[in-house]
């Protein structure tokens, strides 16, 4: 008879990689109305999304965190699927603290026991609508260029014609992404529907760790660069279908 020891793990299927996506949200008073009603619609899918994404390999992974009146991890890195987040409604308050969330987020990527190193490259998401408060300019450069959070996938999305262009271009700077733009409940959608597909064709990749190019995401968004290029003489009517402007 043999002595040699029982291993089950020799037996087992290996546990997923996490893929972890974090939002920063800004939940500031401006957002409030059709805005915030609008990005908790759109964040919902998403999840809804995520949780029917099935790989055995890859599982993805998402934290909120919100800044308005407060800066606030609105859901822990947990899982995507459908029993391990329970989606709580956004409200909008206060002013802009984007340096303070981007310190929070980056202490979450930075830390192992949240963020495993055997984790694939996380994609972090700024969505937002205006000027963020004093004291950005140092956690934003500290975010994209030192330690793990460097290393991140970063997509930056505009909603209205007051979000601050030159904050959102430089948190996505040196990305494969363009700077998306949303005005509309439809533009919105289709805003996190492109995030939604970036980061499940990672998923299905046999290399999760590289992005792909914006022109193998099936869906394309509206995007700072196309708004800027629209002649200024057309104007846009609101419908039933676009949800309406803001």
């Amino acid at each position: 008879m043999s002595n040699i020891p029982f291993d089950p793990s020799k037996f087992t299927a290996p546990k997923a990689k996490p893929l972890p996506v974090i939002l920063l949200l800004d939940v500031s008073g401006s957002m409030s109305g059709e805005k915030i009603r609008n990005l908790n619609d759109a964040v919902r899918d998403m999840l809804n999304t995520f949780s029917d994404t099935e790989n055995g390999e890859t599982e993805i992974h998402v934290a909120i965190i919100t800044f308005g009146a407060h800066v606030k991890l609105h859901q822990p890195l947990a899982s995507a699927s459908a029993s391990a987040i329970q989606w709580q409604e956004l409200s909008a308050s206060g002013s802009t603290p984007l340096g303070v969330a981007l310190e929070m987020a980056k202490a979450m990527i930075e830390d192992k026991d949240v963020v495993p190193s055997r984790a694939y490259r996380p994609t972090v998401v700024l969505v937002s609508d205006g000027q963020p408060d004093s004291g950005w300019e140092k956690p934003l450069n500290k975010f994209i260029s030192d330690g793990r959070s460097g290393k991140c996938d970063r997509i930056a999305m505009a909603i209205g014609a007051d979000a601050d262009e030159a904050v959102l271009g430089k948190f996505f700077e040196g990305t494969t992404h363009p700077l998306l733009y949303a005005e509309n409940a439809k533009q919105l959608r289709d805003c996190f529907k492109y995030i939604t597909m970036s980061v499940t064709i990672r998923t299905k990749s046999q290399t999760p760790n590289i992005v792909p190019e914006a022109s193998a995401i099936d869906i394309q968004p509206a995007t700072i660069e196309a708004r800027q290029d629209k002649p200024k003489s057309v104007t846009q009517s609101s419908s039933a279908e676009d949800g309406g402007y803001w």
